[in-house]
């Protein structure tokens, strides 16, 4: 499981009076009002003693278990066909078919279509995966989890027990739920025609993965399953690291080439490219896209894949090496020079910006 020990005493009794706090907050008359602002209290400094308790309870305990239960019953009844209508993409006998789960998460399913075998990635809600593996005809023989934060690994339990051959494959620096083949840096993961590449991304969590389906095989676009690490025009909170490893690892997918096509965990790019038209209003790609998620979120039609040569053009936390983002956040220590001391304190800053833009 998730949580390996009891925690230490002082986070039982630190835990409790921070859910005791919660429950009041959530009953006041109040209630929507105290809950978004208990959230925005949570997610202002991630170093804050509240917060670090809570994440603590959240990934350590099994309250971040029954927190997700109650996440995952209310997206059901909310969204009984999905937050987003998808579609899939084909290529040459391999197909990509985004699932869309829980509230804005997005799970996956790679399939070789002439072996009739599947990947899940991130499969949090068991039910909506296992309806697509039943809808396709095909054989779920493996899962990759990007992180064991349970909105992308809830579902690696009933999967893996109503599929008695499938492995579950992720990080062992993360405490990821019934894992049972751990990956590093660079490990290679074949099934059928499908060749998946994982990739040490840390900094979201410490054992973060990102995963990279090599489109040679099927001479077509390679894939890449972000997790949360990259979103359309974002990247994913540092919880369990630096600006300076998160900024590794977003160099590590700015190494690959343009026509990668980006598969996020969540559905952020309208409010993520509001956030990048304040920093960067005279983005031109930017608008472009702005428009273009708009008209697909009126009717509720999912924003993935773009692709990487897109994010290079207007999200901001790939573009801290680029003079006219430096010059449009103002000066600051370093903030010409392209050495990574610099290009971190930018990416924080970003991060401090986009909580505050989040919270208007």
């Amino acid at each position: 499981m998730a949580w390996q020990s009891w925690p230490a005493p002082w986070l039982w009794v630190s835990g409790c009076g921070l859910l005791f706090f919660a429950f009041v907050l959530f009953l006041s008359p109040r209630g929507c009002q105290a809950r978004r602002g208990f959230r925005g209290l949570l997610m202002t400094r991630s170093q804050r003693l509240l917060f670090r308790i809570g994440y603590s309870l959240y990934t350590r305990t099994w309250l971040g278990y029954l927190f997700y239960r109650q996440q995952l019953r209310r997206a059901r009844n909310r969204y009984p066909k999905g937050h987003s209508k998808t579609q899939p993409r084909l290529f040459n006998g391999v197909k990509v078919l985004p699932i869309p789960v829980l509230s804005d998460n997005y799970s996956y399913l790679i399939i070789d279509t002439q072996a009739g075998l599947a990947v899940a990635v991130d499969p949090s809600d068991p039910r909506a995966v296992q309806a697509t593996i039943e809808k396709e005809r095909v054989n779920l023989v493996a899962i990759l989890c990007t992180h064991k934060h349970w909105d992308h690994s809830g579902g690696n339990r009933d999967l893996s027990r109503r599929h008695r051959d499938c492995r579950v494959y992720g990080s062992p620096q993360d405490g990821i739920p019934y894992l049972t083949h751990p990956l590093c840096h660079q490990d290679v993961v074949s099934v059928g025609r499908l060749q998946i590449r994982a990739l040490a991304t840390p900094g979201h969590t410490q054992g973060h993965l990102v995963y990279l389906l090599d489109g040679e095989p099927y001479k077509g676009p390679s894939c890449l399953f972000s997790g949360d690490l990259l979103f359309l025009s974002g990247c994913g909170r540092t919880f369990e690291g630096t600006a300076e490893t998160m900024l590794s690892s977003l160099d590590t997918v700015l190494d690959l080439g343009d026509d990668t096509l980006l598969w996020p965990g969540h559905e952020y790019a309208e409010e993520n490219l509001g956030f990048a038209g304040v920093v960067e209003p005279e983005n031109l790609a930017r608008e472009r896209k702005m428009q273009w998620v708009q008209r697909q979120r009126m009717e509720r039609k999912s924003t993935c894949p773009s692709t990487l040569g897109e994010e290079r053009a207007y999200n901001p936390f790939l573009r801290t090496h680029c003079l006219a983002l430096q010059e449009a956040l103002g000066p600051g220590p370093g903030s010409t020079s392209d050495d990574g001391c610099s290009r971190a304190q930018l990416l924080e800053e970003l991060r401090r910006l986009k909580d505050m833009h989040k919270s208007k």
